[in-house]
């Protein structure tokens, strides 16, 4: 079910009004799916009703992008601000330190939530923060070229790309490894999600400056990198692993940055095991820790 939440968040620049759209499904421990910059909850969908069985979903837009309106003004798009936002979310719905899982800019707010201990456990799809200078460039000129290509193209022609393999191959290959499985509706709802995203170009200067550097030791992390990722780039998975030694690292076999699309029953085999107790965890012979 989809609905929109206002609420006040007590950020770090003062309590300021807050209204997200979400949609929550399922039953059972909450879950929270945090998706990347220039994207929307609608990204999580191949995985979404797989998680229903086992998990009470909650699929958010993020301020400024998708149908959530951005942030107030004054308040910055940044990783102190938005996890506060998130905080004050999950407090508004009545969740206990959900579980969270995030991919990109999703995975590095679902890290931040973790390393306040403001959540349950984590799970991290190729995050966002463990780059070098180079590797940080490198993304965020494709990333920028991305978002001003999404403004160029005339819908129409959107339309037109989406109905062949081809197309949807021109205009997600970056993200996704297999771009001609993804729906041309979906295609062209995320090109428009990307040139419409209000706060596109203050989060990506929020991040220019954003290393993960702390470890998280109180709660189950993993980390999961897509084999082909185009974008933040699978070494990056290794970064991580020393960052936050207890982190389990899996590797996704031929996934690009986007990886709920390209395999949606191993991404939600890895987002299930993740958000499972310690001791289920321990137990759990479904997935392996790997190296990249």
């Amino acid at each position: 079910m989809s609905s929109t939440v206002s609420f006040t968040a007590p950020t770090p620049h003062g309590p300021h009004p807050v209204t997200v759209s979400c949609t929550r499904v399922g039953s059972g421990e909450p879950l929270l799916l945090l998706h990347g910059i220039g994207h929307h909850r609608q990204a999580w969908d191949p995985v979404l009703h797989i998680l229903a069985t086992e998990r009470d979903v909650i699929a958010l837009d993020l301020p400024g992008f998708g149908a959530s309106p951005a942030l107030p003004a004054g308040l910055p798009h940044d990783l102190a601000t938005t996890a506060a936002v998130l905080t004050a979310f999950c407090a508004e719905l009545g969740l206990d330190r959900p579980h969270v899982a995030g991919n990109s800019l999703g995975g590095l707010l679902a890290l931040e939530l973790g390393r306040e201990n403001r959540v349950r456990s984590v799970t991290a799809l190729s995050p966002a923060g463990f780059w070098t200078e180079a590797e940080r460039r490198y993304a965020f000129g494709v990333l920028a070229g991305m978002r001003a290509a999404a403004r160029r193209l005339p819908l129409p022609l959107v339309r037109r790309l989406s109905r062949t393999a081809a197309g949807r191959t021109a205009l997600t290959s970056t993200i996704y490894a297999r771009p001609g499985r993804r729906s041309p509706a979906a295609v062209v709802a995320e090109t428009l999600a990307l040139a419409h995203a209000e706060s596109f170009a203050a989060t990506l200067r929020a991040g220019r400056e954003v290393r993960f550097t702390d470890d998280i030791d109180r709660i189950p992390v993993t980390v999961a990198w897509g084999t082909r990722d185009r974008l933040l780039v699978p070494r990056q998975g290794v970064r991580a692993k020393t960052v936050i030694p207890r982190a389990r690292l899996i590797r996704l076999p031929g996934c690009g940055h986007v990886p709920m699309n390209d395999d949606p029953a191993l991404v939600a085999r890895v987002l299930l095991d993740g958000s499972r107790s310690q001791s289920a965890r321990a137990a759990s012979t479904s997935l392996s820790t790997v190296a990249l």
